[in-house]
């Protein structure tokens, strides 16, 4: 988590202030009227108190329809004369990702879903605009947004384009965004829709009960990477007042960083796969790709689709390593730097693969936590360990696992929860909401429960501690102090991202 201050321009409430549920009104966006509807027809399993105040608004368009033409091209969304009627989940773009709700998969993609407990357009209430990881929708239940709406925040997610729709850089490209906006590069229309997203958000969520000058931006994994461009981007500032990255981040001298889906390739490599990607299509020209139908563009530009594995930090969940195997891991990692013997005496092979797979995990998961907590901030950094297993599965507390609890909507899967997921849950999203309140998670009475949430304490670097969430709820050493010296050693030598 990460907190910082911001100034932000004002926005006026689009409809006339009401003491009732949003869904008996119609709203005013800059593009048209739209009505919403109840988030629940019933009382939702779960921990909800205020699920009978929620409404929810789904797939309103925040951007045009981008194929054909609007292919590889920024544009807003086309103003409507009816009321929208916001009731079902509007299209995804995800190639080979069928959409989870029975609705379509489209170019026709860049719609985002609100939900909020708001009584009155003047509620003023905080707002949260959630990033999706790869290889997911806006439409799927694990990032349904009641939860956080029954705390009293204003929760959005999005559709956005992926893959080749969203990363091919070409010269011509380059030239057509020169012309139209001053910038002579291409590449980044996903992002350039994560943008959009934020400024629509901004331009009309006073009018669905939210406040436009507190809006915290959240995601996981691939979205995470969102998270950081929104906190980097000068397109994108005075807009946001905090951010929440869940996995992704790193110290920019991790090598890691390098390795994962969330890196970054130079602009010549951009266009370079440009080229190579159209002569694969037998084209020369963006009017002939263009013109080409969907199913022949949409697989991934770089030769692979990048999908969540269980586990981003290096660590698997069925490492099998023999002590010789482990011993050579090592070498090939840390000889570079002189430190394969400081290593090897910090995590010992021990005398069997057991021991040698218990010490390449707890290796890689140290290494994990200390880029994490070495991240460098003028903001206050709160960082933690989730550790708990979801019920149903073998994988442990696999990667995205902590989601359901975070927005504590575990009414929206089929898993066999039991009460200690429910409580987990509402801890979860009681920190998790008053770092959209207050921009603390510390702060705030989103715990509804008795007793009090423990103190979450700000990364430091002379407390080296961080906070376990799940399976226990307090703070622990992010590793020895030898171990912290070793790697932060280790990224010493490297050249940073």
């Amino acid at each position: 988590m990460k907190q910082f201050t911001s100034q932000v321009l004002g926005a006026v409430a689009l409809v006339h202030d009401a003491s009732a549920q949003l869904y008996n009104q119609v709203i005013q966006t800059n593009y048209g009227l739209v009505q919403g509807i109840p988030a629940f027809n019933s009382t939702p399993n779960g921990n909800l108190s205020n699920w009978k105040d929620i409404t929810v608004w789904k797939g309103i368009p925040y951007g045009a329809d981008t194929s054909g033409v609007n292919r590889w091209t920024p544009k807003n969304a086309t103003p409507w004369n009816t009321t929208f009627q916001a009731n079902k989940m509007g299209p995804i773009f995800g190639p080979g990702q069928p959409s989870t709700t029975g609705g379509t998969v489209s170019e026709d993609c860049l719609n985002l879903n609100i939900w909020s407990n708001g009584k009155s357009t003047n509620a003023k209430l905080p707002v949260v605009l959630w990033s999706f990881p790869a290889g997911s929708a806006a439409d799927q239940p694990l990032f349904d947004g009641a939860g956080m709406a029954d705390q009293g925040v204003v929760f959005v997610n999005y559709n956005y384009r992926i893959s080749a729709l969203s990363w091919l850089s070409t010269a011509e490209l380059s030239q057509e965004m020169y012309e139209t906006t001053g910038s002579n590069s291409s590449g980044n229309w996903g992002q350039l829709d994560q943008f959009h997203a934020l400024k629509w958000v901004h331009a009309n969520i006073a009018a669905f009960s939210g406040n436009p000058d507190h809006i915290t931006v959240m995601g996981q994994s691939a979205g995470s990477a969102a998270v950081y461009h929104f906190v980097n981007s000068p397109l994108t500032k005075g807009l946001i007042v905090g951010a929440i990255a869940e996995s992704g981040t790193r110290d920019s001298y991790n090598p890691e960083a390098l390795t994962l889906a969330e890196n970054y390739r130079t602009q010549s490599t951009a266009l370079q796969s440009g080229v190579e990607y159209m002569a694969s299509k037998n084209v020369s020209t963006i009017a002939e790709m263009r013109a080409l139908p969907l199913a022949d563009v949409e697989e991934s530009l770089f030769g692979c689709t990048f999908s969540d594995a269980f586990d981003e930090s290096g660590a698997a969940t069925s490492t099998n390593l023999t002590v010789a195997e482990y011993e050579a891991e090592m070498a090939s990692q840390y000889d570079a730097s002189n430190l394969t013997s400081t290593f090897l005496e910090l995590y010992p092979a021990g005398d069997n693969s057991t021991h040698a797979s218990m010490a390449f995990n707890a290796h890689w998961r140290d290494t994990s936590r200390v880029s994490v907590w070495s991240v460098k901030s003028k903001s206050p950094i709160w960082s933690y360990l989730w550790d708990h297993a979801p019920p149903g599965q073998t994988q442990g507390a696999y990667h995205e696992s902590q989601i359901n609890y975070v927005l504590n909507n575990l009414y929206g899967t089929d898993k066999p929860w039991e009460a200690v997921d429910y409580e987990i849950a509402l801890k979860m999203n009681g920190y998790w909401a008053n770092f959209a309140k207050t921009g603390n998670p510390n702060n705030g009475v989103s715990y509804r429960e008795n007793g009090s949430l423990p103190q979450w304490e700000v990364n430091s670097a002379t407390d080296k501690l961080t906070l376990e969430l799940g399976d226990g709820f307090g703070t622990q050493p992010i590793a020895s102090d030898a171990q912290i010296e070793a790697i932060t050693s280790y990224f010493s030598y490297q050249t940073p991202v």
